[in-house]
């Protein structure tokens, strides 16, 4: 809950407000000194807790009148938290300038040990469309500034919409370089498409080996594992800089889980994946700027939803991991039973692509969804992992995009470390037959360590799958400019990441034009 001020009111307006939260949060006063003064109430725990802010602080899933802001208390990270197991009262505030001098909204949040001591303060009634600074305390401790900004009115005419997109930050393979270049861009909005964590046990031979004894299982080992990416600087500086729209794919759990079947089910009875599910949900939950709507339920985590962007964009954020049927032979992949979006989802998102008047329609999502054939001539070799495994399923979305005649339909996909821009045909084994959409793969921060620009055997995917236009393997990320005439991908890369510091430089643009799927080089 805040207490919002527009910026033309007098300012004076603001002294007397306070805050009362629910559910047992105390009072906050709505000034920046109340907010700095040692004897307020909500901001005055029991007992000194020295820097509590070890992992940053972050923002997401921007309205036009508000933002989750995120934060968790961690003075030890990597042991659990450190923190006492009691509620901690968190005072959080908004201003329109980086100095504080015009406070729009605070209020206070009571960070609970059964979650971690996390925060999301979820932010409403501030202005559509406008940048703002916000920090958190705790006792006499002050969190770092961040910067967030609110999604513009429903439906406002606007100039662009610059967003960018990520994925697989395996914390092993190197450093988050790339974060640290995504920070000094001109964005919008950040969208992370997952492997936001990898689940492997520790190995001394990395570059930057794991904590812990082996893959995390238990809530506490999960939360550690979150706790060392959250504590890297590069990632910290990427999320304090703008909010973030994130949703997971598999390693944060396991790797290439399905629905309730884990990767190697010899080794893992099905309760005790399910119970490592919860857990893994529950730290993820978290550390992420995610609303209250997305908080697990046992082994279910809502994480499919849509945010808009004026009369720009519709971004469609896509689970692949929770409802999917299991990987199956190549000979199973016509079957029409099987699902990667599940019923309910896909009803969803058949809905919610009719008729919205948005230029722009995103379809955020985890694994490749253009046919990727990886053998030479008349042989067939598709990933299980990837939609090649659920043609049924994309078939019919892909077919229902074009019967209700969903404007510029735009796919984003990460996970398989690379980056391609693919045409989406009609027909993916006729080459002549329609593109209907656009899909944007986006390579891996880290993930499979220092990259390259191509491997020989991408001569073969070209030469197999004439709808992929273009293959890189560096690492880096994707940044985007929309506006209502094109949309222009740039393909962000840093040479090395097994050493800090890299350069970032365009390795390759693309255009989508208005109105005609597929993208060109710019």
């Amino acid at each position: 809950m805040s207490q919002p001020r527009d910026a033309q009111t007098d300012p004076s307006s603001a002294l007397t407000r306070r805050t009362l939260l629910g559910g047992g949060a105390a009072a906050v006063g709505a000034t920046a000194f109340g907010f700095f003064t040692p004897a307020s109430a909500a901001a005055r725990p029991a007992g000194r807790i020295r820097d509590p802010f070890t992992l940053g602080v972050a923002s997401g899933d921007p309205t036009p009148g508000g933002v989750v802001l995120w934060t968790r208390l961690a003075p030890d990270p990597l042991a659990g938290g450190g923190m006492p197991a009691r509620p901690v009262p968190v005072a959080w505030q908004v201003a329109t300038d980086e100095r504080f001098r015009d406070v729009v909204a605070s209020g206070a949040e009571v960070s609970r040990p059964e979650l971690g001591h996390s925060v999301h303060a979820e932010v409403d009634g501030l202005r559509p469309g406008r940048e703002y600074f916000y920090r958190f305390r705790v006792g006499a401790e002050l969190s770092p500034v961040g910067r967030t900004r609110t999604a513009p009115a429903p439906g406002a005419a606007l100039a662009s919409f610059a967003f960018a997109f990520t994925s697989c930050q395996s914390y092993p393979a190197g450093y988050f370089t790339a974060h640290r270049h995504l920070a000094e861009e001109d964005l919008d909005l950040v969208v992370q498409l997952g492997d936001y964590i990898y689940e492997g046990r520790p190995d001394p031979r990395d570059l930057r080996p794991h904590e812990g004894n082996g893959e995390p299982i238990t809530l506490v080992e999960y939360r550690n594992r979150h706790a060392q990416y959250r504590g890297d600087p590069d990632l910290q500086a990427a999320h304090a800089a703008f909010p973030w729209a994130v949703v997971l794919d598999d390693h944060e759990i396991d790797n290439n889980w399905a629905d309730e079947v884990p990767q190697d089910p010899a080794r893992q009875s099905r309760e005790a994946f399910l119970a490592r599910r919860a857990a893994a949900f529950q730290a993820y939950y978290e550390h992420m700027p995610l609303r209250r709507t997305s908080l697990p339920r046992g082994i279910d985590m809502q994480l499919y939803r849509r945010l808009t962007f004026g009369d720009l964009v519709d971004l469609h954020l896509l689970d692949t991991r929770q409802y999917r049927s299991d990987q199956a032979p190549q000979s199973q992949r016509l079957d029409p039973t099987r699902t990667i979006l599940g019923d309910q989802q896909e009803s969803w998102l058949q809905a919610a692509v009719a008729g919205r008047t948005a230029r722009w329609n995103v379809l955020a999502q985890q694994v490749f969804f253009s046919q990727r054939d990886f053998a030479s001539g008349d042989a067939l070799s598709l990933s299980n992992d990837a939609w090649d495994n659920y043609v049924a399923d994309r078939d019919g979305l892909r077919d229902h995009l074009v019967a209700v005649g969903t404007s510029n339909p735009v796919v984003l996909t990460g996970d398989v470390h690379a980056s391609y821009v693919c045409d989406v045909k009609a027909d993916f084994d006729d080459p002549d037959s329609a593109t209907v959409a656009t899909e944007l793969v986006g390579t891996s921060v880290t993930s499979g360590g220092d990259g390259r620009d191509q491997n020989p055997s991408d001569a073969v995917q070209l030469a197999e799958n004439p709808h992929i236009k273009f293959i890189n393997r560096n690492r880096g990320y994707v940044r985007n400019v929309v506006t209502a005439s094109g949309w222009t991908a740039d393909y962000r890369v840093v040479d090395v990441v097994t050493a800090p510091g890299a350069p970032v430089r365009t390795r390759a643009s693309f255009v989508i034009e208005d109105g005609v799927p597929g993208a060109q080089p710019a």
